[in-house]
């Protein structure tokens, strides 16, 4: 008798560590320019582990704000290293946890064909471009790198009067896309993954221009308990996702 009940808790102890991890609903905050891609990496994700992923996006400034309010974010995946790093100093992520996972790439885009940037960004200076967008740089990196781009070539004072912003890169691309601008500066992946960016004409902005779009992922303390947000930031990590990465327009950092 002793031995069968030692033999059935063996038993129901092998049961116990052969069964997946519980699963866990983990909360993404993810830069409008990475949205795309961050919902292809939490399908695999979720497929692979059981656990689900929710994405919610915007501009960067846009998700900081909602994070200082108490939005119920477990991870941020920003479009820039500074303000992973600014949630680290006040508070509101775990320290060491953030890391570098894309690295975006700018491109200026017209719809139309006949654009006159077909022949660069000087192209901007003419009569036929009248509105140039690109996202608010107070709030979008890439904006702010769009800002710097024109500055280091000269452009930015003589196009001001014709500049027009939107909250972030998805915003820029649909203004664009309407035709409310002639011109404007969109993500590389916009560039290569949506089909009505297929027609018109761009020219990739030289990184030279700018500085890097070092776009980081940072755990924050929302998240400090939960497997599953650790879980996801590691799979970010891992050659699959960096390669489905790539392959969505992004450099990525050396691994």
């Amino acid at each position: 008798m002793k031995a069968n009940k030692f033999a059935y808790w063996i038993i129901l102890i092998a049961i116990s560590f052969s069964q997946p991890a519980q699963s866990e609903t983990v909360r993404v905050a993810v830069a409008t320019n990475f949205l795309g891609t961050a919902e292809n990496l939490a399908s695999d994700f979720e497929s692979s582990t059981g656990h689900q992923v929710i994405l919610a996006s915007g501009s960067t400034g846009q998700l900081f704000a909602q994070i200082q309010r108490g939005a119920p974010f477990e991870i941020l995946l920003a479009a820039d290293e500074a303000t992973p790093a600014r949630l680290e100093k006040e508070g509101f992520a775990v320290l060491g946890s953030r890391f570098a996972y894309a690295i975006g790439q700018l491109v200026l885009w017209s719809p139309r064909a006949n654009s006159p940037i077909r022949q660069g960004p000087q192209g901007l200076l003419d009569p036929r471009v009248r509105h140039v967008a690109l996202p608010n740089p107070r709030l979008a990196p890439y904006g702010s790198a769009a800002r710097a781009a024109l500055e280091h070539l000269g452009l930015w004072t003589p196009l001001e009067g014709k500049i027009v912003f939107g909250q972030n890169v998805a915003q820029t691309f649909s203004l664009l896309a309407a035709g409310a601008a002639s011109a404007g500066f969109i993500a590389k992946t916009q560039r290569e993954t949506s089909p009505a960016a297929a027609r018109g004409v761009g020219w990739p902005v030289p990184p030279s221009l700018h500085p890097p779009i070092i776009q980081e992922a940072v755990l924050l303390k929302t998240g400090r308990t939960q497997p599953g947000a650790r879980a996801f930031l590691d799979y970010l990590q891992g050659e699959p996702a960096r390669r489905r990465i790539r392959a969505a327009g992004y450099g990525t950092p050396p691994s």
